[in-house]
């Protein structure tokens, strides 16, 4: 199973007029990306995940959503989705988390 197109464009839609962002395709899902790196992804399952450390992690945990697999990427609320003021400073949160991450050489 693969990440639909109409998600992925769906979700694009809704990020782009926060930030400029790009999304490559990753074993059946897709990560997105910023100039700082991979800031979230879209599960096979259609679901959209952003990237998370202790400076955002509770708003998460707070709100019940579930990590993805042992990676430090958490499902978005569908209230967030939903609303794009709210989109804008959860994204912002996690463009700091992708930002302020180590780098690979």
């Amino acid at each position: 199973m693969a990440t639909s197109p109409e998600y992925k464009a769906y979700v694009l839609d809704l990020m782009t007029p926060h930030y400029p962002v790009q999304a490559r395709g990753m074993f059946g899902g897709v990560g997105i990306f910023s100039e700082w790196g991979m800031f979230a992804l879209i599960t096979s399952d259609d679901e959209l995940h952003f990237k998370v450390d202790d400076s955002n992690r509770a708003d998460y945990e707070d709100a019940g959503m579930p990590q993805f697999q042992r990676m430090p990427y958490y499902r978005v609320p569908e209230e967030v989705l939903e609303s794009p003021e709210e989109l804008g400073v959860w994204m912002g949160k996690s463009l700091q988390v992708a930002q302020n991450s180590p780098k690979k050489k």
